[in-house]
């Protein structure tokens, strides 16, 4: 049962009576317990005149999935599988991420008939969001009290990642085509293929002339070339401590997201192979072996539950598992955050052994555009301490990145919004060099 806001004015309407009964001559005592009778008994009317909410049946109608950013609409049904009119007030018993309004619908559900409740959600994270149960409400005929039931229905609905970054994707591939052929290439390397001929033009590359079509031809032709298809990418995110560090608005792991995502779609669209591992001491999630229209959706769909770990990664496994997927010649792309030499110790020791050959391996970080204004700050103490932790954390960050270019590896450092087509373009110019 629960009580209505109705039952404390009923209570405190007592006072009235009493007063008068007592300047009556009547025990103020007496009065007083008659009184709380009698609003018992109204409450407890109210309570068994009540419908019982076990007479209603739930169903559900929840997308499996939505985008981060998006609202999402549901719908519970109620069903009367009882004899008499159910006036009620329901709340669905979502988690406080989900953003399920706070208020209570009124419906009204006549017998044997059904009503259903709009319930708009606006997440406000990524991850599996359930609800356990719908929560109802009916008032008696007088108000002051009722039944409240928590009736079972299990609803669960998985919230993708936003790829924001989608934006940059139609630019890039707009100059992968440019590259696929439809231009001659400035520096043809191991990595292109012959692809067709066509006339010369002012401005081309006079090394791509083909003297024997020219010969054979009433005019100047042109070999172009494209890159060649069916490379190996493998991207590697850092799941571990360093990963849970917001920068921003969002954590560094959320801004590796984005950075995945273009890479992965670009990289689908130029007919490469993509392989996916988060990993901080055990795989959080694994995409390999998925080409297509399929693998964006397998991507987000596995990268949606995963949180970073407050624990240090295991590069030795990690760069091992790598290993095993990354093919050659191939890219490797580890999306992480070294915070100083010393704590990097092991991580650039396994980097010699996987970066060199036909691999080719870029170390990414987010970094936070704040630093650089903190760092140049003046005024109280606290503001130059501050300053100075700013200072020496860019120090530090600049020192791995040295480290990481003599491990054999390539380090691009940016914001979250800057990073991820900084990553696609120098996947770009890898392609064009011939080197992937």
């Amino acid at each position: 049962m629960f009580l209505s806001g109705r039952f404390p004015l009923l209570v405190a309407a007592g006072v009235v009576p009493i007063v008068l009964l007592t300047a009556a001559g009547a025990n103020a005592w007496i009065v007083l317990a008659g009184w709380l009778l009698f609003v018992i008994a109204i409450a407890a009317v109210d309570v068994l005149s009540a419908q019982n909410p076990a007479s209603l049946r739930i169903a559900r109608d929840i997308p499996a999935r939505a985008k981060l950013g998006d609202e999402v609409r549901t719908r519970v049904q109620f069903i009367n599988t009882g004899t008499r009119t159910i006036r009620a007030r329901v709340r669905d018993a979502w988690q406080p991420t989900a953003g399920a309004p706070d208020e209570r619908a009124r419906v009204a559900i006549p017998p044997r008939e059904s009503r259903t409740v709009d319930v708009p959600l606006a997440p406000r994270r990524r991850g599996e969001l359930r609800s356990e149960f719908v929560a109802v409400r009916i008032l008696g005929p007088f108000g002051f009290a009722g039944r409240q039931k928590s009736l079972s229905s299990v609803g669960t609905i998985r919230i993708l990642p936003p790829f924001r970054a989608r934006r940059h994707l139609a630019s890039r591939v707009q100059r992968l085509r440019e590259l696929d052929g439809s231009t001659s290439l400035q520096v043809r390397g191991e990595g292109t293929e012959f692809d067709s001929l066509r006339e010369y033009v002012r401005g081309d590359d006079v090394r791509s002339i083909d003297w024997r079509a020219t010969a054979r031809a009433t005019t100047t032709m042109l070999r172009t070339w494209r890159p060649e298809r069916d490379r190996h990418v493998t991207i590697i995110l850092d799941t571990g401590r360093t990963s849970a560090a917001r920068v921003g608005d969002e954590t560094r792991l959320d801004a590796n997201f984005e950075a995945a995502l273009l890479l992965a779609a670009l990289a689908n669209r130029a007919g490469d192979h993509v392989h996916l591992l988060a990993y901080d001491r055990v795989v959080r999630a694994r995409v390999t072996g998925v080409d297509g229209p399929r693998l964006l959706p397998e991507i987000t769909d596995a990268l949606a539950p995963v949180e970073a770990q407050l624990i240090d990664t295991d590069w030795d496994h990690a760069l091992r598992e790598a290993g095993r997927l990354a093919r050659r010649p191939s890219l490797v792309v580890i999306l992480t955050a070294q915070e100083s030499l010393s704590s990097s110790r092991n991580f650039l020791t396994r980097l010699q052994t996987l970066a060199g050959g036909s691999t080719t391996v870029l170390v990414g970080t987010v970094t936070d555009a704040s630093l650089e204004g903190a760092a140049r700050e003046g005024g109280s103490v606290t503001d130059l301490y501050r300053a100075a932790a700013a200072e020496a954390t860019q120090r530090d960050a600049e020192l791995v990145a040295r480290a990481i270019s003599r491990a054999g590896a390539e380090a691009l450092a940016d914001t979250p919004e800057k990073l991820p087509p900084r990553i696609a373009d120098r996947y770009l110019a890898l392609k064009k060099a011939g080197r992937l």
